[in-house]
């Protein structure tokens, strides 16, 4: 089992380990993902500054929050410029037999308590691996709407015969667009094999991941 360096509790490692991450982050202009990291690592700071007696010490957390918030309010700022330009735009590239792409680690980053409504568009949803047989299709949409309906979501659905675009939209205004749409997972080796239910463990196709923003997000 890891220990923390000498003099350092479990909360100050954790939290400088965090802004590093963010700090490498913005030095490749992941802007988003430095952001989140900031937000959390400044989190922990605070937590270590609520338990530390020391006025010196104190002192020298409160200047460097006070740093990592002034640069997280920089990058928020800047993200917003260039959402409200219409000019973001991120790219994910998952190289083949990849692990750690779950939809959760995906998607997460980019949803909020704003989003009411999703769209997907993906005409290829029918490997048993992908949540849903081809020959149980309808009965298993209905069962996925029945559940859904029980936590206060509604799910619509339309077919199409001549849709191939792949696109996840959400209400707030981020567009992901999945080359293999949501089919970029392989099939397990069995149910007891990892990634059968985790996600991030489970090995992909090689495909591409786009990232837009737009705040005229369409309406349906």
């Amino acid at each position: 089992m890891a220990k923390s360096p000498p003099g350092l509790d479990s909360q100050t490692v954790a939290a400088a380990a965090m802004l590093k991450r963010a700090v490498d982050l913005d030095s490749e202009s992941r802007y988003q993902q430095a952001l989140v990291c900031y937000q959390e690592g400044i989190d922990l700071l605070l937590q270590v500054l609520k338990g530390t007696k020391d006025d010196t010490k104190k002192c020298n957390l409160r200047k460097k929050i006070s740093g990592y918030m002034d640069r997280a309010e920089n990058i928020k700022k800047y993200l917003e410029e260039v959402k409200e330009d219409g000019k973001y735009h991120k790219q994910i590239k998952i190289e083949e037999n990849a692990t750690g792409f779950s939809y959760e680690s995906l998607f997460q980053e980019y949803l909020n308590e704003t989003i009411t409504e999703v769209w997907i568009e993906d005409p290829y949803i029918r490997h048993t691996h992908q949540g849903i047989g081809k020959e149980q299709q309808t009965s298993g949409l209905k069962e996925i709407k029945m559940s859904l309906m029980n936590h206060g979501v509604l799910l619509e659905l339309e077919y199409s015969s001549s849709l191939h675009d792949r696109e996840i939209r959400f209400n707030n205004g981020w567009i992901i667009k999945i080359g293999r749409g949501l089919d970029y997972f392989k099939r397990p080796q069995s149910r007891f094999s990892l990634g059968y239910c985790d996600f991030d463990l489970r090995p992909c196709y090689e495909t591409t991941v786009d990232i837009f923003h737009d705040k005229h997000t369409r309406k349906i």
